[in-house]
């Protein structure tokens, strides 16, 4: 944890990836992130992966550092609390970021009526107000036909969330932005977000809409070779799979050393009229340079190739499982310091990562677990709404918040 945003208060009412990511991440830069849910918990509270005894791993990853408010939304008393809560906190409260359906007390026009210089990110599907998520955002956009290898037609569907990852670091870069705008002039405003003009916007960014435009050309299959430049998948003598890469000069003249491929490489070059100093002539001679590579990869054992690649300057890296990555890589262990032993309520003792960035003002400390549920209720109820411990106490007794014992 970083405390560059100490003194910030956000107020979150979210579920899933974008939204809760987006206040994981300011709250493990500093700021207090109050979430919100029900008395049994969100639609997030166990969702996968769990412990064997049901604990979502998932959920206390997403929200470390955070305070937990248990709350019965459907009851108007419940919902004046979060009403309090939300429009309160001084010149560094008023910030509100849901993806939640934002409507009627929770909707913008409501609060903002009763705060002027309310901040409201709001996160959707699409502009059309219909719901996704990140698998059918992918399916729009086109990679799930673009990834895969040139032999079979299905798509492939990612693991990794990429648009929800994206959009929650935009929404957190959105919430800062909104914030200084406020101290600078004063006004409120509501920030509007979709996941689906999170992946539009990117695809653009990275030339895939202008490709197709300019070009007219679909961006084919590859397998794991790497798009306009010298890339792919090899295997060792010993069974081990890596990626190995060459995008700059240096990286291309040292492939080419390591794998002693200098001479035929440029026996190819001037049979079939390629100038490898082109990054684009290396991928277009990707079924003649790649055999070459493979031999001399597939003819050492892995430390052999390791220890040559690294020797040589070539950008490369090992295929592995997760396991191997959590069990043998020191990348994530103390001897990185973005990651620290975090005891997590409900689960026991295992490692964590704050915020990747380093900030030279401030020192890092350890990441700080997530809440159980309802954790802080009784503390916000007493220090940021200023009720007396009767009134918590009848309001617990009447269902209408909850607080773990």
């Amino acid at each position: 944890m970083q405390p560059l945003l100490t003194g910030l208060r956000i107020v979150e009412g979210s579920a899933f990836i974008a939204a809760p990511m987006c206040g994981m991440t300011l709250a493990q830069l500093g700021a207090d992130v109050i979430r919100f849910d029900p008395l049994q918990g969100g639609l997030d509270y166990r969702r996968w992966p769990v412990t064997e005894a049901g604990t979502s791993i998932y959920w206390a990853d997403m929200n470390k550092g955070k305070r937990s408010f248990a709350v019965n939304l459907r009851d108007p008393e419940g919902q004046a609390l979060i009403t309090e809560l939300i429009i309160g906190g001084g010149e560094n409260g008023g910030i509100f970021s849901t993806n939640l359906p934002a409507r009627g007390w929770l909707s913008y026009e409501s609060l903002s009526a009763q705060r002027a210089d309310l901040i409201q990110l709001t996160i959707t599907g699409d502009r059309h107000g219909s719901s996704a998520v990140d698998y059918t955002v992918n399916c729009k956009v086109g990679f799930p036909l673009m990834t895969g290898y040139p032999d079979d037609e299905r798509p492939v569907n990612h693991v990794l969330p990429a648009w929800d990852n994206i959009a929650a670091y935009q929404a957190a870069l959105s919430l800062l932005a909104a914030e200084r705008h406020r101290r600078l002039t004063g006004e409120g405003q509501k920030v509007e977000m979709t996941l689906a003009d999170v992946a539009l916007a990117t695809m653009g960014h990275l030339g895939f809409i202008g490709e197709m435009t300019v070009n007219d050309a679909d961006r084919p299959r590859l397998g794991t070779y790497l798009f306009g430049a010298a890339g792919r998948d090899f295997m060792t003598r010993d069974g081990i799979r890596l990626m190995v890469l060459a995008v700059s000069p240096r990286q291309w003249t040292g492939l080419l050393e390591a794998t002693n491929a200098t001479e035929a490489v440029a026996a190819i070059a001037a049979s079939e009229g390629y100038d490898f100093s082109h990054e684009g002539d290396r991928f277009r001679a990707r079924e003649s340079l790649c055999p070459l590579f493979q031999a001399w990869i597939g003819a050492h054992d892995y430390a052999e190739v390791a220890a040559s690649f690294d020797r040589h300057g070539i950008c490369w890296g090992r295929y592995q499982t997760v396991r191997e990555l959590v069990e043998d890589d020191p990348d994530v262990s103390p001897d990185n310091p973005i990651f620290s032993e975090v005891e997590q309520p409900g689960i026991g003792k295992y490692m964590v990562p704050g915020q990747p960035m380093t900030f030279t003002a401030v020192e890092r400390s350890p990441a700080r677990p997530a809440p159980r549920l309802g954790e802080h209720t009784e503390q916000i109820l007493s220090e940021e709404l200023g009720l007396s411990s009767a009134k918590i106490g009848d309001l617990h007794d009447r269902g209408i918040v909850g607080i773990p014992r």
